[in-house]
């Protein structure tokens, strides 16, 4: 399925939804792409999942506020990332920083950044610990095994929109 086959898609979906999130946020690793930036060299092309770029470019258009929460050894490569597929300012605020701290300092500070409230948010990640920590926050917080597809980001506007302290694990594999 095409990035813009993905976007369409996920247009259709938020059109169902009466409230939507003011932010949502996404982990890095092994949620929009397939690797640890860490593993990996500035000089390669990264790749991101097949329906990551559709539903950022959904939530774009649709003017939807995006930022990413990502722990990462290696911030210089996560962020060349970032620019080399073009997504850098599709982003309002971008917190990645060391693998020793918590989640929910990332939160904080974009919270600072954005002014948006915490039960205003939705966020996509791999780790359970991550998942756990943020929804404590008040965020609605999705597990994602596969990286974030059309199947995970229905279930968190499906969350988002029963209110805060929803979180979901996305079993489909």
């Amino acid at each position: 399925m095409g990035d813009e086959k993905v976007k369409n898609e996920v247009m259709e979906i938020m059109g169902l939804f009466q409230v939507l999130p003011r932010l949502v946020v996404f982990d890095l690793d092994y949620t929009l792409w397939p690797f640890y930036c860490e593993c990996r060299s500035k000089r390669e092309m990264p790749s991101m999942y097949p329906h990551a770029k559709g539903i950022l470019s959904a939530l774009k258009e649709k003017g939807v506020d995006m930022a990413i929460a990502s722990r990462s050894p290696t911030r210089d490569i996560a962020e060349t990332f970032v620019d080399k597929l073009g997504i850098k300012s599709m982003f309002v605020a971008q917190e990645i920083f060391s693998s020793w701290s918590h989640k929910t300092e990332h939160f904080k500070k974009i919270q600072q950044k954005t002014q948006v409230s915490y039960d205003k948010m939705l966020f996509f990640d791999d780790e359970d610990r991550n998942i756990d920590s943020v929804s404590k926050m008040g965020v609605t917080s999705i597990l994602v095994n596969n990286g974030v597809t059309i199947g995970a980001f229905r279930e968190g506007l499906t969350q988002f929109s029963k209110g805060p302290s929803s979180s979901k694990r996305d079993k489909k594999k």
